[in-house]
C-alpha cells in the first residue's frame, strides 16, 4: 500500500529514537484542507484504531486509517535533505493534481 525509501524508513526511526518512543510507530493520514483540498498528515502513535491498516515497512508500524488507505493506496515516501531545505516527500499515483508545495493534492473525480 504504501513504501518507504531507505532514507525515509531511516529518518522516521532516528526521530522515534530520538524522542525515546520505543513501541510507537508512525499514522499517515489525509485530511481535508491545503490549497488543492486534501493534505498528507503524519504523527506518532502506538495504538490501533478501530479499521485500521497496520503496515510494517523497513521495520516500523504504519497505521493508515480507512480512508486516508483509498487515498494513498501506492504512495510512496522519501526523505530528501539538502542545503536549502529537508523534509518528505510524498509521490501519490492518486493525485490528480497538486499544489505547489506538494502538500495538498487533489484526487481524480473528488
Amino acid at each position: 500500500m504504501i513504501t518507504l525509501s531507505d532514507e525515509a524508513g531511516a529518518q522516521f526511526q532516528k526521530m522515534l529514537d530520538d524522542r525515546k518512543l520505543a513501541g510507537h510507530g508512525l499514522r499517515i493520514f489525509v485530511e481535508g484542507g491545503g490549497c488543492a483540498g486534501l493534505q498528507y498528515g503524519m504523527y506518532y502513535e502506538n495504538t490501533q484504531q478501530e479499521g485500521d491498516t497496520v503496515l510494517e515497512v523497513k521495520g516500523l508500524r504504519v497505521y493508515v486509517d480507512p480512508f486516508s488507505a483509498g487515498c494513498l493506496k501506492g504512495a510512496s515516501i522519501d526523505y530528501t535533505e539538502t542545503a536549502m531545505v529537508a523534509g518528505f516527500r510524498i509521490d501519490n499515483p492518486n493525485a490528480a493534481s497538486t499544489c505547489a508545495c506538494g502538500g495538498s493534492f487533489r484526487i481524480a473525480g473528488g
